[in-house]
This record gives structure tokens, sequence and C-alpha cells, in this order.
């Protein structure tokens, strides 16, 4: 026997008048659910009449959602400490450490933040809205359901602190399309026919050999922060893919360490911040200056 979960949605006074579909995917609701909750014995209620996807909605009406419980989730490893910036029933925000991986791989099984994940939250899957790099440190958001997965993607701003080789005094904006590298499944180039890709770059303080960055992306490329720096001549100390050196942090000096996005239930917006780790934070006192 099938088990579901009962979701609800008022229908604020900004929303009245608009189709049931509109609302629903204003909330959250993927094509692929909705077509799923049709085919559902009173899966789309009100007041315990069934409401098609094409009929207007009314301020103060309580829309109800028959949405089945999902089953399945990576393997849980309870031994994974990793630790939450942001929880509630629908989201939770982890800040994922240096050398954890989101997902599963060949390479790496029982040891990602899916894992973690599935400690947490047993048999659920695990989707995550966002995804960093396995050596970058930072936000990561994760949804405990169908409905909280479908989070608007530019709804979701990230500010990244990092450290990179040389000194910068005077913010700037790269502007430079990444493409994937011909010869290699990971590494990524400026080239002409990549995608357009935007980062904003400005500098907090240096030491005469390094500089501590705040970034915002406007586009959300692969290895993006990585290539478009290493390509203005500033790669990341650590990140020897790109031409970082590893001397002073073993790892590139990456955190994704504030994220806000648009709940995708309550519809307020969310911001969470995350404290730049050890290892990044001391690098600059490593080469003789002080943050």
């Amino acid at each position: 026997m099938s088990e579901y979960q009962i979701h609800k949605i008022a229908v604020s006074p900004e929303e009245d008048g608009i189709s049931l579909q509109e609302l629903l995917r204003a909330r959250g609701i993927s094509r692929r659910l909705l077509i799923l909750l049709k085919h559902i014995e009173n899966g789309i209620t009100c007041g315990g009449r069934i409401v098609r996807s094409i009929d207007a909605v009314k301020a103060g009406m309580e829309i109800e959602l028959k949405i089945p419980t999902e089953r399945g989730g990576a393997e849980p490893n309870p031994r994974l400490i990793v630790p939450k910036a942001y929880e509630d029933e629908d989201i939770i925000v982890y800040c994922k450490p240096a050398g954890m991986p989101v997902h599963e791989s060949c390479g790496h099984r029982g040891d990602t933040l899916s894992n973690a994940f599935g400690a947490d939250h047993p048999g659920i899957p695990f989707r995550a809205v966002n995804r960093l790099d396995r050596d970058t440190s930072g936000l990561c958001i994760a949804a405990k359901n169908k409905r909280s997965a479908n989070i608007p993607r530019e709804s979701v701003e990230k500010v990244y602190y990092a450290v990179c080789e040389g000194v910068i005094e005077e913010p700037f904006r790269i502007e430079a399309p990444i493409a994937r590298e011909r010869e290699s499944a990971i590494r990524r180039v400026v080239r002409a026919d990549g995608k357009f890709a935007a980062t904003n770059i400005r500098p907090l303080q240096n030491n005469g050999q390094h500089t501590l960055l705040e970034i915002h992306l406007e586009t959300g490329r692969t290895h993006q922060i990585r290539v478009h720096l290493s390509h203005a001549g500033y790669p990341l100390a650590g990140d020897d893919l790109y031409g970082g050196s590893r001397e002073f942090i073993k790892r590139q000096a990456l955190h994704c360490g504030k994220i806000t996005f648009i709940h995708p239930v309550s519809r307020e917006k969310i911001s969470v911040t995350a404290d730049i780790p050890e290892d990044i934070m001391q690098l600059v006192n490593k080469c003789g200056g002080y943050l």
C-alpha cells in the first residue's frame, strides 16, 4: 500500500485569480510531480473537493496535495558528521567540509554528503540543489522531498571566499566563455566556443603574496571560479589543476560562505552563512600577513 504526505498550500492575495497550475509551479511543484498528482485519487483537493490544474484559485483557499512518500536514498553512514547551517521540514543546508564529494562515484562510496544525509534521513532520496567540488568547502542545499527540490535556480545566490596567488587591489569582472578541455573529462578552459560565463571579484585583503577575495557569480559553469582566476593570472592557492601551488594549502582555497534562496514552500527569502574554514583563514598568516 502506498503511503502519502499531505502538503498544504495557502493562496495569498497576490495569487488570487491565477490558475492552479501557475500557483503550483510558482510554489516549486514540478511538471512531473503535477502529472503524478493528477493520477492519484484525490491527489489535489480543496475542502475535500478535487481541483483541476486549469481552475482559477482564490485568495484564502487552502490547496491540499497528496504526495507519495518516497523510498530509497544513499547508504547511511552515521560516522560522517557534517555541520548543518539551516534545517526545516523541507530543506537542509549543510556546511560541507573540504575533501568530501557531494555524490557517490566509482572512487567514493560511503564517504559523501549523500551518505551523511542518508544517516540524517534514512530512506529518503538525496537531492542536492547546488553542488560543490570535492575540495571546495561550504554551503550545500539538500531537499527532503520532491516539492522542495524545485527551488528556482535563478533565486539561488551564492557568495564565495577564496585566496588566490598574487596581489589584487581593485574589484574587477571576468567575462570569458568556458568549455570542456578536449583531452580531459574534468578540466575546463576559456575558449571562444564555450558557454558564456561571468564572475565578479572583490579583494578583501592581501599580504603581498596572496589575496583574500569575495566572489559573486553571474553564471554557474563547472569550475568557473577556478578557471576564470587562472585565466586572469591569479590561480587559487592549492589548485594545482589550474596552476596554483600546494605549498601553503593542500586543496583549492575556495569556500561557499553565504547562500540566499527563495524557500520553495513558504516563499520566504532565506539567507545562510558559514564561517571561512581554518585552513583558508591561516593561509595568509603562513605567508607573513594577518587576516
